[in-house]
């Protein structure tokens, strides 16, 4: 159900960007106004992910997850009712805040159902909902649009939006544990687990960098080295289609071997050579089918790293302190790589900056190891 869920957010997400030509000329907006609009909505995060965790402590995972749906469907609307632009911005942005309440409490609930019992699998189909969302949309929202128009495909969204609606509203439940109720200290996060926390979520945001760079700039560096733009677009789209496998792969492996951070450290080596060579490197395509195999093995070890530090009163607060960190870098990130491959005179200059994010992962992941509470908790997971 949060699978669910969470593919729609990543179908309302990257729907902008699916039917972008058409969506300029019905909107009078250029390729920088629709960017604009495809980056709104992310930027509620960095302000509300932290407060998200917090609301579903107040009023519950389920309804603040609920009220996060209904967020994104009226968002939908929005967008659908009008071509204002001061609609389409408003639409964005409320779509926007309710995905922030997904992401940050539903990886949440993932963790309630699954800690102690392959979390790293369970995270890695979790988030493999995102990959998988963008993939459909980029193959059906366009078709849509060809047969019945830009409404067609944000009744299609809203369509979507609804059943997961309907699904976790009618089906989901929390898992079969008692929790003792706890005091307002208890669920205070402390200073050692917050900066626990902010490592597993600079690992996961520095992660995600390295996917950004090859997904905004390695199209244009082929293009650069004379593809055709459709042709550079697909052969990127290759990376995605093959993450969709290595992710949930890397999960399983993760809790079959017990080896979690060696998953992570190796697979984020592996990812962070692979992406030089493509920038580098002549062998494009074969580049890009071992990127896909190897880029999703680290995403399951990664997002169970807060599991080992956070306590279930802790796990809300935690987990949104976790996505303001991943929010606010994916804000900077991209306008980072662009402004260096604007120095270095070639796109292909970025896929550096994600390279060096990557093969910071492991360093961070030393760090986060020497925290005490993380070993001590560990430790008890095991026993």
């Amino acid at each position: 159900m949060l699978f669910v869920a969470r593919t729609a957010m990543a179908v309302q997400f990257q729907s902008v960007a699916a039917i972008a030509p058409e969506l300029g000329k019905a909107l009078n907006a250029n390729l920088a106004d629709i960017g604009v609009l495809i980056g709104l909505y992310f930027a509620p995060g960095v302000a509300l992910a932290l407060p998200g965790g917090a609301i579903g402590k107040s009023f519950g995972d389920k309804t603040a997850v609920l009220a996060g749906l209904a967020m994104m469907l009226a968002g939908e609307v929005l967008l659908n009712v009008s071509t204002s632009w001061s609609v389409q911005i408003t639409g964005r942005l409320i779509s926007g805040m309710g995905g922030v309440l997904l992401n940050v409490l539903m990886t949440k609930m993932v963790v309630d159902w699954f800690s102690g019992r392959q979390i790293a699998t369970a995270m890695a189909i979790f988030i493999n909902s995102w990959p998988l969302g963008i993939a459909l949309t980029l193959i059906v929202l366009p078709l849509i649009q060809a047969e019945f128009g830009i409404a067609g495909t944000e009744i299609a969204v809203m369509a979507l939006i609804a059943a997961a609606l309907a699904l976790v509203g009618l089906f989901y439940q929390r898992p079969g544990q008692t929790v003792a109720p706890v005091s307002v200290e208890a669920s205070r996060l402390e200073k050692h687990a917050a900066w626990a926390v902010l490592l597993a979520g600079s690992i996961w945001a520095f992660y995600n960098v390295g996917f950004a760079m090859i997904f905004s700039f390695a199209p244009s560096m082929l293009v650069e080295r004379g593809w055709s733009t459709a042709t550079a677009g697909s052969a990127v789209s290759i990376v995605l289609w093959l993450a969709a496998l290595s992710v949930p792969v890397g999960g399983y492996l993760a809790d079959r071997t017990g080896s979690r951070n060696a998953m992570l450290a190796v697979g984020c080596l592996a990812f962070a050579a692979l992406v030089l060579v493509l920038w580098r490197g002549s062998e494009t395509l074969p580049t890009l089918v071992a990127l896909g195999l190897v880029c999703g093995l680290p995403a399951g070890a990664i997002m169970s790293l807060p599991t080992r530090t956070l306590a279930p009163s802790t796990r809300a607060l935690g987990m949104g302190l976790f996505y303001t960190v991943y929010y606010a870098t994916m804000l900077v990130a991209p306008w980072l790589g662009g402004k260096f491959a604007l120095w270095a005179g070639s796109a292909g200059a970025a896929l550096g900056l994600g390279s060096a994010a990557l093969l910071a992962c492991p360093i961070l992941l030393w760090g986060f190891e020497r925290w005490p509470l993380v070993q001590e908790r560990t430790v008890l997971q095991a026993n």
